[in-house]
């Protein structure tokens, strides 16, 4: 089945923990954990926690991961042009991106809320 194009708030939110393994992390990003060990590769920014042979991410690892899967799934980046968006070498790109972080937490902030009232309804 294909895979279509999600945005972040679709996404779901992220929950609040410490750390996630790399299956966790792959889940709410929708990628395979091999696509995060070739992205830690790739992007000198992803740098997950190693012990005992385990990465373990922390919450600002998804939040670019999900960037990251955005502008190469959503946007059409190639790798080296995510990683010059990333670095800043998109000039204007960086409201953009700190916009869409915005927005992305916003709409996790919004999904939050709205199960918190069905839970209090209950």
């Amino acid at each position: 089945m294909p895979e279509t194009s999600q945005t972040a708030s679709e996404l779901g939110p992220i929950p609040p923990k410490r750390y996630f393994t790399i299956g966790e992390v792959a889940d709410l990003c929708r990628l395979k954990p091999h696509v995060l060990r070739y992205w830690e590769q790739e992007f000198a920014q992803i740098q997950p926690v190693k012990r005992n042979s385990r990465r373990y991410y922390q919450q600002q690892d998804v939040l670019l991961l999900r960037q990251i899967r955005s502008l190469l799934h959503e946007q059409g980046y190639t790798i080296a042009g995510a990683r010059q968006w990333l670095a800043g070498e998109g000039g204007s790109d960086d409201t953009a991106r700190y916009r869409q972080l915005l927005r992305q937490t916003i709409g996790e902030l919004e999904e939050i809320q709205s199960l918190l009232k069905s839970v209090s309804l209950r």
